[in-house]
């Protein structure tokens, strides 16, 4: 398949995924006063489905959309041809490995790189889907060492509420539930704040998002 034809089959894919998405979620955005900005961020929510991504890219007006890539890991969407083809040309996901155990880059050190060439990411700190009861699993050190590596970008944090419903664990069909992500002010290290600080507020600020109820 020819590079045009390649992007073309990969653009008609993304622009369906997000009608499809928008269609059964009915999406909506709650954003503080004077968001969304321009200026390269870095969103970081919440993780309970592969589609969680998906809601908060259909809520970015397209510029900003065009320049937000997802990070993702590669265990999962390196699994199979049509796998890989979605996360890296439909989708232009970073890949990650989450087992430290694999061989390349850290995690972290692919993000500063992604993030020094100018795009802004959706993060999920928590690592992996939570599917269990608990509300928000323990944050992992990443966002800290993003954080303090890119001090010029801007940390959003964004809840996504209803996305377990639409697409729970091992289903491949949807089920239509209204969705909404939450946007709140965003977040940067304070002078002289060590990492376990900084990861307890900013998973705090995550979860003071979460709508009561």
């Amino acid at each position: 398949m020819s590079n045009t034809l390649t992007r073309a089959v990969a653009g008609t894919l993304r622009d369906t995924l997000l009608l499809v998405a928008r269609v059964f979620t009915q999406v909506t955005a709650v954003r503080p006063p004077g968001e969304p900005r321009p200026d390269q961020t870095l969103y970081y929510a919440n993780h309970s489905s592969h589609g969680d991504f998906m809601l908060l890219w259909a809520t970015l007006p397209p510029p900003l959309r065009r320049n937000t890539r997802p990070v993702a890991g590669r265990d999962y969407w390196l699994a199979s041809p049509l796998r890989r083809f979605v996360g890296e040309k439909v989708f232009c996901a970073v890949m990650i490995r989450r087992d430290s155990s694999q061989p390349g880059p850290s995690p972290v050190d692919q993000i500063v790189e992604v993030l020094g060439e100018g795009s802004s990411l959706i993060f999920f700190p928590e690592g992996t889907r939570n599917t269990g009861d608990a509300v928000l699993q323990p944050f992992r050190s990443g966002l800290f060492h993003i954080a303090t590596a890119c001090p010029g970008v801007r940390l959003v944090p964004a809840w996504i509420d209803g996305i377990r419903d639409v697409l729970p664990k091992g289903a491949y069909v949807p089920v239509p539930r209204k969705c909404t992500v939450y946007y709140g002010p965003a977040i940067r290290p304070q002078p002289g704040e060590d990492k376990d600080a900084f990861i307890v507020r900013a998973r705090q600020a995550l979860l003071d998002l979460k709508p009561v109820g």
